[in-house]
């Protein structure tokens, strides 16, 4: 039987729903709507559709998107500068820096220089810190995206094992993080992992995010497992490309139990948490 597919693209339509109900609650109040400021440095293209898709959905869930389009030549100073204006800027809830950053640019001192009040990507290191002890902290957005689409197929995840392919600071251990807070027994496994596919297939949850195209295949999938595929690749199709994930879909669908499609699956949620965190810093200074 083929594994129920995990619709990203719907339960990131539900959220952000939900998202602009508490916006318009917080408007009608007379109170200021939220706004979040990303800053994008350079002209990568990829960055470029991602930023505009950020402030097309900002503005859509009646948040105010604040946008810094600057120079790939721009300064680090120059950089410091203006964020340090938008951490004193009381209209602004959420601050976000696009990586990746030209070469001349330390992007971790860039991401500490962010108030981390206002990370609402979660990279900063009181952020990572907080999560990493049980606190209260703003958690990067692809992990809780994907914390969420996992709950959609199952809500109490106690006593599960789960096993996280990828160790990136981004994704990997902080998806892990949230796993082992869920009451999961955690493995994190990596490219010097022995026996990859037998640690994989112990997995009840496995989220891959390694960024190696189809890298994952039916060798690695326990029947039944709840497979969270993260990855989001470019490959060759013709003349053209498409986007393929970290786990070869059409090999494991038969297997797992559910899983997450590329494209719709984990990307669409990533955004969707990324206004929620700019909401929840919004209110949290309301009290």
């Amino acid at each position: 039987m083929p594994a129920t597919l995990i619709d990203g693209k719907a339960v990131a339509a539900s959220l952000r729903a939900k998202l602009a109900m508490r916006v318009a609650a917080h408007v009608a109040a007379g109170k200021r709507a939220p706004g979040l400021a990303v800053m994008l440095v350079g002209e990568d293209p990829a960055s470029q559709v991602y930023v505009a898709s950020k402030a097309k959905q900002t503005t859509e869930i009646g948040m105010v998107s604040i946008e810094h389009k600057l120079p790939v030549e721009t300064s680090q100073a120059d950089l410091l500068a203006r964020i340090a204006k938008l951490n004193a800027d009381p209209s602004v809830d959420g601050i976000l820096v696009q990586l990746p950053l030209p070469p001349h640019i330390d992007a971790d001192a860039i991401i500490e220089a962010i108030d981390p009040a206002k990370d609402v990507d979660g990279f900063h290191p009181v952020n990572v810190g907080r999560l990493a002890t049980g606190g209260k902290a703003f958690v990067p957005c692809t992990p809780r995206g994907s914390m969420r689409l996992i709950r959609t197929v199952r809500a109490d995840l106690s006593g599960l094992h789960a096993v996280v392919v990828g160790r990136s600071n981004i994704v990997g251990k902080p998806m892990a993080q949230l796993l082992l807070a869920a009451n999961c027994t955690v493995t994190i496994a990596h490219s010097r992992t022995t026996d990859l596919p037998g640690i994989c297939r112990q997995a009840d949850i496995l989220v891959a995010a390694v960024g190696r195209p189809l890298m994952l295949n039916a060798a690695h999938v326990k029947p039944g497992a709840i497979v969270i595929d993260v990855g989001i690749n470019r490959v060759p199709a013709g003349e053209k490309t498409k986007l393929v994930g970290d786990v070869d879909f059409e090999a494991v669908r038969g297997i797992a139990g559910a899983i997450t499609p590329v494209p719709g699956g984990v990307g669409p949620m990533t955004i969707a948490c990324l206004l929620e965190n700019t909401l929840d810093s919004y209110e949290l200074k309301l009290g």
